[in-house]
């Protein structure tokens, strides 16, 4: 194993904001990530073991009513947040938003010498390894829109089922009605009937909980205890701790 690794982890980057409480549980997921690192590979536990990592949470214009009109309102406000990010030293940056990596292409090609982690290419390798042949997929619209998971998640061979338009409308008010608001049980109930229909017309396929907001209801939810839920943000989290660590870095 590379001791320098070990005693010096890389530095890395987080952007969130979108929304302020996501950004701030995806620094919990991080650091759990590399508490289990630590423990997996034998290390002490100290502070000094963490990796330094940077958070910004920046008020980025809203993703899925960019990709519905068309805009780049977002870019901008992402583009100058990874700037700061790389100019801090940051290796390796994750979005702590599934919608934004709309824009992931964009923002790489304007940082060549920073990887830019793509959460639903992780996923998509994870469920790979796992064996899963279909999933469904909980999201906003604009993630419908640009066929983020779609995408990768056909690359590997794996089915995809989304909700019909009315339940992609009910995941959309249990977001921002609900999450947003702070009204967690109101969202719970929007996500928990989608996710119960899902199950109702594909059987009890794991279902990808494709927006940051999603889990911090969710998951808290009676029902969810008989479901295989997977959390982006989660395995995001591990890809950049593993990146700290640098494990199985890969190049932009």
């Amino acid at each position: 194993m590379n001791t320098t690794a070990q005693l010096r982890p890389r530095p890395v980057g987080i952007l969130g904001g979108m929304g302020p409480a996501a950004g701030a549980d995806f620094v919990r997921l991080f650091v759990q990530a590399c508490n289990a690192h630590l423990l997996r590979t034998g290390q002490t536990v100290n502070d000094q073991a963490y990796p330094e990592h940077l958070l910004a949470q920046v008020p980025v214009p809203d993703r899925t009513a960019a990709l519905i009109t068309g805009s780049d309102a977002p870019l901008p406000a992402m583009r100058q947040s990874i700037a700061k990010l790389e100019i801090c030293g940051a290796s390796a940056i994750a979005i702590a938003c599934n919608t934004a990596h709309a824009w992931h292409t964009r923002l790489q090609a304007y940082f060549p010498q920073t990887e830019l982690l793509h959460v639903a290419r992780e996923v998509a390798a994870q469920l790979k390894a796992l064996g899963l042949r279909e999933v469904g997929l909980m999201a906003t619209q604009g993630t419908y829109n640009n066929a983020l998971y779609d995408e990768a998640l056909a690359q590997t061979g794996i089915a995809c089922h989304c909700p019909l338009e009315a339940e992609r409308d009910t995941l959309m008010r249990g977001i921002y009605q609900g999450v947003k608001t702070g009204d967690l049980a109101y969202a719970r109930n929007c996500f928990v009937e989608v996710a119960q229909r899902l199950h109702a017309r594909h059987g009890n396929i794991t279902l990808i909980m494709g927006c940051t907001e999603i889990p911090l209801a969710l998951d808290k939810a009676p029902q969810a205890a008989h479901w295989h839920l997977v959390n982006p943000a989660q395995v995001l989290a591990e890809a950049l701790a593993g990146r700290a660590y640098d494990l199985g870095a890969a190049s932009p």
